[in-house]
């Protein structure tokens, strides 16, 4: 994959970090996987990809006559993804065009996930203090497919949001850009989830 980035002045950078900066796909997939081996179940991927986590459980408590309970669901199926981690494989032109830009313009994350999941994440590609700011779930900013976190992102780095480019993996939130931002909206292909 070739990352396109738009001929024009940019003078910030922000990345969705879950499926843009990584791959995290596989273990999510192998995550929820155990959380259902759990209840003696199987998963079923077609459930899974995109969805947020409340909506996740309340279809396999549908499909499978359960009554999991949506926080503790959500909290075993992290502790299981971030006992992964340390497998976690980056897109490795995204990572390597953070790291390029790196002390030449400031970048952030704009993510809809948790702190403590995208630390993790930062922390094993070792580029935490690539970026001076991180949005998370924690910040309470209106996520995907409203462009929020991305916007909330550059007021924090102190750009304008017409000069900064959003990077985003997601094929959804690839046809919602961030307006006014350039926005490099790209459906990266992922690995075959390993269990």
């Amino acid at each position: 994959m070739k990352l396109e980035i738009p001929d024009q002045t940019l003078s910030g950078y922000i990345f969705e970090c879950n499926g843009t900066i990584d791959d995290t796909m596989p273990l999510h997939y192998r995550a929820w996987t155990k959380v259902m081996n759990d209840f003696g179940g199987i998963f079923p991927e077609d459930l899974w990809c995109g969805r947020p986590t409340a909506t996740i459980v309340g279809l396999l408590n549908e499909k499978f006559g359960l009554s999991m309970d949506i926080d503790r669901t959500d909290r075993r199926k992290e502790d299981y993804y971030l006992e992964k981690i340390p497998e976690v494989t980056p897109i490795s032109e995204v990572l390597a065009t953070a790291q390029k830009m790196h002390g030449i313009l400031p970048m952030a994350i704009a993510s809809r996930r948790q702190r403590e999941l995208v630390d993790a994440t930062l922390n094993a590609f070792g580029i935490t203090k690539t970026f001076q700011a991180i949005i998370c779930a924690e910040d309470n900013v209106n996520g995907k497919p409203v462009p929020d976190p991305f916007l909330v992102a550059a007021e924090r780095i102190g750009v304008a949001a017409p000069e900064c480019i959003a990077f985003e993996g997601s094929f959804t939130a690839a046809s919602k850009p961030p307006k006014p931002m350039a926005w490099l909206g790209f459906l990266c292909l992922r690995q075959k989830h390993k269990k």
